[in-house]
């Protein structure tokens, strides 16, 4: 990461406006001449929003109240920090 290489991450549930802020980032970076890659954080979820669902429900019968969409039991975060090696 550098000045002329940021990485930036926006995260939010699904009809959070994470689309249009990528949208609203990418025209900044062309305007600013800024070489930007974007990854879809979707892709690293582990599970589907019906498995998601149902994980939801046992940590919460397991008494787990701090489970969530963007906590590292729902997400690959090995996997997304290798994209940055």
């Amino acid at each position: 990461m550098s000045t002329k290489h940021p990485i930036i991450a926006i995260t939010g549930s699904s009809g959070a406006g994470t689309s249009t802020v990528t949208r609203t980032f990418q025209h900044i970076f062309r305007r600013e001449q800024l070489e930007a890659a974007i990854v879809e954080g979707d892709s690293f979820h582990r599970f589907d929003r019906k498995e998601m669902k149902l994980a939801m429900e046992e940590a919460r019968q397991a008494g787990n109240q701090h489970f969530s969409h963007f906590g590292p039991e729902a997400n690959l975060l090995d996997e997304l920090a290798g994209l940055f090696r």
